[in-house]
C-alpha cells in the first residue's frame, strides 16, 4: 500500500530542500484518489473490504502496542526493584510451572483473538461469487489489459499505458510544473460502476504482475499460466490509482492502474459509446490499405505503443536494440518482424504486442519500415498478419 507521512511543516522543508537542490519549485499536491503528500496512514477506503482491512491494521497495531509496554513495563519494573545495589539477591528455583502455562496460554489466547477477524476478512476477500461485472486484467510489460467477460459491457477490450506525455516528462528529468497525477495518469483507465460487485480476474503474459489499488484494499498477483481473481465494490464515485506492485522490469514504475468508478447512468452511457468506438475500429483483416492511409495509422500506433522504449528517432537505447537502419526491419521478407512483434524476443526485453489489432501490427511495421532513413517503400497489409498468427 502507498504510504508517506501527514506532516505539513515536514513537506514544507523537504519542498524547500527539493528546491534548492533542482534550482525549480515543485507543486506539491494530495492526488485524490491516490497517494497524498507525507501520507502517514493508509489510503482512504472507498469499499467495505478496505475498511475492515483499516480495522484490523488499527486493531493489531494497538494490541502490539499494549503487549510492548507491559512487557517491558513488567521487565524494566523487576531490574529496578530487584538490582543487587539494593542488596536482592538470584532467586534459587530453576522453573515455576505456573509461570510456564501462563506465558503460553496468554500469547494462544492473544494470537486467536486476532486470528478470528482476520480470517474473516481474508474469507470474504476471496469470495468472489455472485459478481455484477467480471473484468480479465492481463499484466504485460509493461501495460494492462482489461477485456469484459461478464455483465454490462460485456466484448469490450482495450489497453491500458502510461500516458505518452508523463512518460516524456520522466524521460526528460520531470523538470518543470509536475502534474499532481505524475505517472499515475493512463491512456485508458479501466471504467466500472459504482455499487456493484466487480470481479477482476488476473494473469499475465510474461512475468508476475501484481494488480493493486489500495483505495479498494485489493492486491492480486498475475502469474503467466495462472488464473487468479479477486472483487471490490467501490461505495463512491471517482478516480482511484494504484501500481503494479510485483518488480516486474525495467519499466516497473511506468506501470499504472487507473479505475474511474462512474454512476450507474454514467457507466451505461461509457458503455454504448466505447462499444460503438470498437465497432467502428474493427477492421477488416481483409482489407487492402494505401500506402499513405496506413502509415498515418502506423505512425499513431508507434507514438503510443512503442517511442517510449524506441525513442522517437528510432534510435533505442541500452538493452532496447534501434529500429533505424536495423536488419529485420529493412528485410523484405515481413514475416520475422511480424513475429517480433507477436511475440516478443529477447526474454520479454521486447515484449509480445499481440492484443493488438492485425490492423494495428500492419500499419506500424510498414511505418518502422518507411521512417527515419529506413525507405524501403515496403507496405504490409493486415492479412499478413493475420497468417502468421496461427504460425
Amino acid at each position: 500500500m502507498m504510504k508517506r507521512i501527514s506532516n505539513p511543516l515536514a513537506a514544507g522543508l523537504l519542498g524547500a530542500l527539493a528546491t534548492l537542490g533542482t534550482g525549480v519549485a515543485q507543486a506539491t499536491e494530495n492526488l485524490p484518489g491516490g497517494p497524498a503528500v507525507m501520507q502517514m496512514n493508509l489510503t482512504p477506503a472507498v469499499t467495505k473490504i478496505a475498511e475492515e482491512q483499516h480495522f484490523l491494521h488499527a486493531m493489531m497495531m494497538a494490541i502490539c502496542l499494549v503487549i510492548f509496554v507491559a512487557v517491558f513495563a513488567v521487565m524494566f519494573y523487576s531490574i529496578w526493584k530487584h538490582r543487587k545495589s539494593v542488596g536482592h539477591k538470584p532467586a534459587t528455583f530453576s522453573e515455576s510451572v505456573t509461570v510456564e502455562v501462563l506465558w503460553t496460554a496468554a500469547p494462544f489466547i492473544i494470537v486467536i483473538f486476532m486470528a478470528l477477524p482476520a480470517t474473516k476478512v481474508l474469507v470474504a476477500q476471496k469470495d468472489t461469487t455472485n459478481s455484477d461485472l467480471t473484468v480479465k486484467v492481463t499484466g504485460y510489460q509493461w501495460k494492462w489489459g482489461y477485456d469484459y467477460l461478464k455483465g454490462e459491457g460485456e466484448g469490450l477490450s482495450y489497453i491500458s499505458t502510461l500516458d505518452t506525455d508523463q512518460r516524456n516528462l520522466s524521460n526528460e528529468g520531470a523538470k518543470g510544473a509536475i502534474p499532481v497525477d505524475y505517472l499515475f495518469r493512463v491512456d485508458n483507465p479501466l471504467v466500472v460502476p459504482v455499487g456493484k460487485k466487480v470481479r477482476i480476474i488476473t494473469t499475465a503474459n510474461d512475468v508476475i504482475h501484481s494488480w493493486s489499488v489500495p483505495a479498494f484494499g485489493v492486491k492480486q498477483d498475475a502469474i503467466p499460466g495462472f488464473v487468479r481473481d479477486t472483487w471490490f465494490k467501490a461505495e463512491k464515485t471517482g478516480t482511484f490509482y494504484g501500481q503494479c506492485s510485483e518488480l516486474c522490469g525495467k519499466e516497473h514504475a511506468y506501470m499504472p492502474i487507473t479505475v474511474k468508478v462512474l454512476s450507474a447512468e454514467d457507466y451505461s452511457t461509457w458503455v454504448q459509446a466505447e462499444l460503438k468506438k470498437a465497432a467502428a475500429k474493427a477492421d477488416d483483416p481483409s482489407k487492402v490499405w494505401t500506402y499513405d492511409e496506413i502509415v498515418k495509422r502506423g505512425e499513431k500506433v508507434y507514438a503510443t505503443n512503442c517511442v517510449a522504449c524506441h525513442q522517437q528517432n528510432g534510435k533505442g537505447g541500452g538493452a532496447v536494440k534501434p529500429l533505424d537502419g536495423a536488419a529485420v526491419v529493412l528485410a523484405e521478407d515481413h514475416a520475422k518482424q511480424i513475429q517480433v512483434l507477436l511475440n516478443g524476443q529477447n526474454n520479454g526485453a521486447m515484449p509480445s504486442w499481440k492484443a493488438l489489432s492485425d490492423t494495428d501490427i500492419a500499419a506500424v511495421v510498414t511505418y518502422t519500415k518507411n521512417n527515419w532513413s529506413n525507405k524501403t517503400g515496403q507496405l504490409v497489409q493486415p492479412a499478413e498478419v493475420l497468417a502468421q498468427r496461427s504460425k
